[in-house]
């Protein structure tokens, strides 16, 4: 697979425009019918919830984070941490051990509503999951601030995937 990062955002390499095995693609009108209006809304149309108005904004469990739409494991509840931003932040993204599978999520600039801001999606259905920043903690520096109504959470651990704080 050829290197098809035209640039880089914050470090990380916009890969969306990789073509890759294994993407899930749907018509809008399937994305209509799985979601609700709230998911689709975020999820396919890059909105955006309310501060502090997200179910899993204070979730305290341990488990792992995952695509509303498709299911994909993105993040794990280690490397969440409370920025006071009102989304769900994380410091990293679930990493397979295994290189050939689809990377958890895919970045790209955005600069949408006059503003410049790194656009984060799920690796596998592109859905709009939030965006990254770079004034996060340690050992990252990043900060993940993602919609909670485009993530579900599975209690327990994660089916192989690490973050770079494990």
């Amino acid at each position: 697979m050829g290197d098809m990062h035209s640039q880089e955002v914050n470090g990380l390499a916009d890969t969306t425009q990789e073509a890759r095995p294994g993407k899930i693609t749907k018509t809008d009108a399937e994305w209509k019918q799985t979601l609700t209006p709230e998911q689709y809304s975020v999820c396919r149309r890059q909105g955006t919830e309310r501060a502090f108005t997200g179910v899993l904004l204070d979730n305290k469990k341990k488990g792992v984070y995952i695509c509303a739409a498709c299911h994909t494991e993105l993040f794990s509840s280690s490397a969440k941490f409370d920025s006071g931003s009102g989304w769900p932040s994380f410091y990293d993204v679930l990493k397979d051990k295994d290189v050939s599978k689809l990377p958890a999520v895919d970045i790209r600039q955005d600069i949408s509503h006059g503003m410049r801001r790194t656009e984060v999606l799920c690796g596998k259905c592109g859905s709009h999951l939030g965006h990254v920043f770079n004034d996060g903690p340690n050992p990252t520096g990043l900060r993940y601030c993602i919609n909670s109504v485009s993530l579900g959470f599975k209690e327990g651990g994660s089916s192989g995937g690490s973050t770079s704080g494990n």
